[in-house]
């Protein structure tokens, strides 16, 4: 689990990222924009793949939970 306070951060930097993006997009060669949207996809990335584990970790034995039933080894 990420805690507040890195997710906090990862937010801020991406939002930083995005700001960079919009004048970069202005003045900038292609390949800094191509970077500067790979790295805010990464770390959204981060993010919700972050999310994702937390579910799958906290997920009951049986339980099909919003991940249906494809997920559970013992159907």
């Amino acid at each position: 689990m990420i805690t507040e306070q890195v997710k906090d951060n990862l937010m801020e930097a991406e939002g930083y990222l995005r700001n960079a993006l919009h004048w970069a997009a202005k003045n900038e060669r292609p390949m800094v924009c191509s970077t500067i949207a790979e790295m805010i996809g990464k770390i959204e990335s981060v993010i919700h793949t972050d999310e994702i584990l937390d579910k799958l970790e906290n997920r009951k034995p049986g339980d099909s939970g919003m991940f249906d039933s494809w997920s559970n080894a013992d159907e």
